[in-house]
């Protein structure tokens, strides 16, 4: 890419309107960058929620990551950048649990507002769980009470599966592993507490099926959606009043598209499998905003993001300010 296609790009990403709708435009002058465009179908205003019969999840993403599934949990294969990622997914909750309480994101107040979790006996709902990096080690933290982690590929599950199976420390109830997408965890519970039932369990199946969480987390998902409107519509269901939606994502830069594709899906050089990312699904820190300021449905506050930077050789690091540029972490409360 030449310096002028590049200045190109930049300008074409600074006259992107506000974000009303989550869309990448079409852009004459990011054709000519080499950069692919197409329009994103999906708004925080008006797409419809999904429901179990019309599914978030993407056969081709289903696809993609069925052939990683069995290097899953090797620290120098293709999931490395997850690996390296984990120990800054949980500063990054901790920083959220640590928020003094603010005012909600809406201009109504309310008496009712529900105050941010303890910071004991959490319990987790993890979203595209994946092989279980970040699921195994939330288990394992003192402060957790139990995680239930969730992905709709079935031979990554069985990943973690056995993965889980090596550590008796994460066995169920304090870790467990459903094959299923967000949209059917309802059904999946019902379905799980009819079969405890039989063999005596207390617990009844409505009970099972209106469980919530104290966090949700969402970590390298939104940026494989379709319709991430429709799918935080779904998972904010399962997030308790008080409680933290906590993820990662990707700006929808010219210059995430040039690390993110260019770079590290590269022949050779690249540090991820081609075909992982999508830029046209990156998501800007202010769409995520507005979509909570304006439809997500109840009161939210404490809405933050940390942009994260990979330095080769070095890992990971957390540099204030390059939201804008790719990858950062966004955590939002839910008070009421």
């Amino acid at each position: 890419m030449t310096r002028s296609q590049w200045l190109i790009a930049s300008r074409a990403v600074r006259r992107t309107p506000s974000p009303a709708r989550w869309t990448s435009q079409r852009s004459t002058s990011f054709a000519r960058a080499g950069i692919p465009t197409s329009t994103r179908p999906h708004s925080t205003a008006s797409s419809p929620p999904i429901s179990s019969s019309s599914s978030s999840v993407s056969p081709s993403e289903v696809s993609h990551f069925s052939r990683l599934a069995s290097t899953w949990w090797d620290p120098h294969g293709p999931s490395r950048l997850l690996h390296l990622m984990n120990p800054l997914r949980h500063d990054f909750i901790q920083s959220c649990l640590l928020v003094s309480p603010s005012s909600s994101m809406s201009t109504s107040t309310s008496t009712t507002d529900h105050p941010p979790p303890e910071q004991s006996g959490l319990s987790y709902l993890d979203i595209g769980c994946g092989g279980g990096i970040f699921a195994s080690s939330a288990a394992r933290l003192p402060s957790t009470q139990s995680v239930t982690a969730i992905d709709p590929t079935p031979l990554v599950i069985e990943v973690a599966k056995s993965h889980q199976r090596s550590d008796p420390a994460l066995s169920p109830p304090k870790l467990q592993y459903l094959n299923c997408a967000i949209e059917d965890l309802p059904q999946h519970h019902t379905a799980t507490a009819t079969d405890a039932g039989s063999s005596g369990s207390s617990e009844s199946s409505e009970q099972k099926k209106k469980k919530k969480y104290d966090i949700i987390t969402v970590f390298e998902v939104l940026e494989h959606i379709d319709s991430p409107s429709a799918f935080l519509d779904s998972a904010l269901t399962h997030l308790k009043p008080g409680g933290w939606l906590v993820g990662s994502t990707i700006s929808r830069s010219p210059t995430a598209w040039f690390t993110t594709k260019l770079i590290a899906e590269a022949p050779v050089i690249g540090v991820v499998p081609a075909g992982t990312h999508d830029w046209n699904k990156y998501i800007n820190p202010s769409e995520l905003q507005t979509y909570f300021e304006t439809r997500a449905s109840g009161r939210w506050a404490d809405f933050r993001t940390q942009g994260v930077i990979y330095v080769p050789m070095l890992g990971w690091r957390n540099v204030n300010g390059s939201e804008q540029l790719g990858n950062y972490f966004f955590g939002v409360r839910k008070v009421a």
